[in-house]
């Protein structure tokens, strides 16, 4: 343990006024996932300046990259790796997901007051910029840890993933985030996920079954002045109709699904929600035909102990009870994880939080631990995560945070870090699989 003297020379290195400051630079720069280049030289070269030798880490080489860098320590510690992602949700012109998708809340940053505004503020820029800050800290404050204390900026965490025609390097896919980075060195005996969480914590989280569901016409295209007569929507030539025949279907489906499938452990709650993400069907030039295809696209989220057989199957029972004839399809599975053998960090993470607020650390909300984090990557690599962070999550439409939160969660960090970098390790003490 850190003598009380040292842990506060270090936190009294920690200002408000450098966290936000950084925050704001690092939101500053767009990167929409794809697009992580430019954020990603930037804190490389703030590493570089802070005297941590980093270095990339990319699938690509002509594509974003990942970012490490190791704060050493002594050696026989037991080390902890901070994890915060670099790319953010939207494009400017991703105006068919969202309307608003040139506003400059997506895509700078500003602080008024007290506040510091943007979507990369909150997810995930702001809580990076904590953690570097509190690692600064401590690599200035002189103290030599037991454990190494390894950062990591990654891209590609939000990640869109490939499907149909949508292939190759314009549509970047999880894979070359967290993950690629993880089996490329940046390995250590925790790690702690920088995200908003309201300052819960949590070290579950949902998975994901993507599936695609393609109806049928009626085996001919007519044009217009030959439509045959209209019965019913499920008996209707034209797939769009059917299509809208079996949405109210899975609405109510995906009602009772995340109710059936909830599911409670020691590291939170997973409330598997579903959304029809998409939906394609005819030619915008060419509708004067009705179109024999129509297909939707649905972001089902999963628990981890769900198949994402069993959810493929529910999806074919209700299209089998509609009457519509179609295809279900699984065009991606990422399972969701409970971390195993995080223990030690939720007890430091605990210590840490109590000494800032004076209250015992608490579960982070549902929306927290239902969604896809990083946490799930290095749980499934066998390395205990959780996540934990200031403010609420950008999913659910907010787009600031406080200063006096992110310099809160800057010292948490720090002492979390002080630690579980100098307790003594133990060879060999990898949790089961």
């Amino acid at each position: 343990m850190v003598e009380a003297a040292r842990v506060g020379d270090v936190l009294r290195r920690i200002t408000r006024q450098e966290v936000c400051r950084l925050a704001v630079e690092l939101a500053n720069i767009d990167s929409p996932s794809g697009q992580e280049m430019g954020v990603g030289e930037f804190v490389f070269d703030w590493l570089s300046r802070e005297g941590f030798a980093p270095r990339k880490l990319a699938l690509d080489e002509n594509g974003p990259f990942n970012v490490m860098a190791t704060l050493p320590g002594t050696g026989r510690g037991t080390s902890l790796l901070f994890n915060s992602h670099l790319d953010t949700v939207l494009a400017r012109e991703d105006v068919w997901l969202d309307p608003d998708a040139g506003n400059r809340i997506h895509h700078s940053s500003w602080q008024e007051g007290d506040r510091v505004y943007g979507m990369g503020i909150v997810n995930d820029k702001g809580p990076m910029a904590c953690w570097m800050v509190a690692s600064k800290a401590i690599k200035d404050s002189g103290i030599r840890l037991k454990g190494d204390l390894l950062l990591t900026m990654v891209c590609g965490e939000i990640g869109f993933e490939p499907v149909d025609e949508f292939q190759g390097g314009k549509f970047p896919t999880k894979d070359r985030g967290a993950r690629f980075a993880a089996q490329h060195g940046a390995v250590a005996d925790y790690a702690l996920v920088a995200e908003g969480t309201s300052f819960g914590v949590a070290w579950v989280e949902a998975g994901k079954a993507f599936c695609k569901v393609t109806v049928s016409g009626g085996g001919t295209s007519y044009y217009t002045p030959h439509y045959p007569p209209r019965t019913t929507p499920a008996e209707s030539p034209n797939a769009i109709v059917q299509m809208a025949c079996l949405i109210p279907a899975l609405e109510e489906w995906a009602k009772t699904y995340e109710v059936r499938h909830r599911y409670e452990c020691p590291g939170g709650t997973v409330i598997p929600k579903v959304n029809i993400g998409a939906i394609r069907g005819g030619i915008p030039t060419k509708i004067i035909r009705c179109p024999q295809r129509c297909a939707i696209y649905l972001d089902i989220r999963i628990t981890p102990v769900q198949h994402p057989l069993d959810v493929k199957q529910e999806l074919e029972d209700v299209l089998a009870a509609t009457g519509v004839m179609g295809t279900v399809e699984l065009f991606l599975y990422r399972p969701g994880t409970e971390g195993k053998g995080v223990e030690p960090l939720v007890e430091a993470l605990g210590q840490a939080h109590r000494a800032e607020f004076g209250k015992t650390l608490e579960k982070a909300a549902p929306p927290h631990s239902s969604m896809w984090r990083d946490i799930n990557v290095f749980n499934e690599l066998r390395i205990p995560a959780v996540t934990y962070g200031p403010a609420a999550s950008a999913g659910g439409g907010v787009y600031s945070m406080l200063g006096e939160d992110l310099h809160h969660a800057a010292r948490v960090y720090a002492g979390t870090a002080l630690e579980v970098c100098s307790r003594d390790r133990s060879p060999g003490s990898a949790p089961a699989a």
